[in-house]
């Protein structure tokens, strides 16, 4: 077996907050992403009670539906931003 020396094992004591915060500092949209998903979610539940005559299978693909798109257009935001920063906005050696 052999074994790598490049890896450290400072990764492994991470706890889940620093992991968060590391992460959100490499890719900012991330959190964005994830809050706005919980922020649909907890609207969606909050209406359920309130939505009148409309299905509860309707309610929920709607619900569905806007927490996906708010997630993927979260990670193309952060994909152009990462784009935007590793290309164009490089410091010139």
């Amino acid at each position: 077996m052999s074994t790598n020396s490049d890896i450290t094992l400072s990764t492994y004591d991470e706890t889940s907050g620093s992991k968060l915060a590391r992460k959100a500092k490499e890719a900012p949209f991330v959190p964005i992403g994830m809050a706005g998903f919980a922020a649909i979610v907890a609207y969606g539940l909050y209406k359920l009670k309130n939505r009148g005559n409309t299905k509860m299978s309707v309610h929920l693909i709607h619900m569905r539906v806007g927490a996906q798109g708010f997630v993927v257009g979260a990670m193309t935001l952060g994909m152009l931003y990462s784009m935007y920063r590793e290309y164009w906005a490089k410091p010139k050696p």
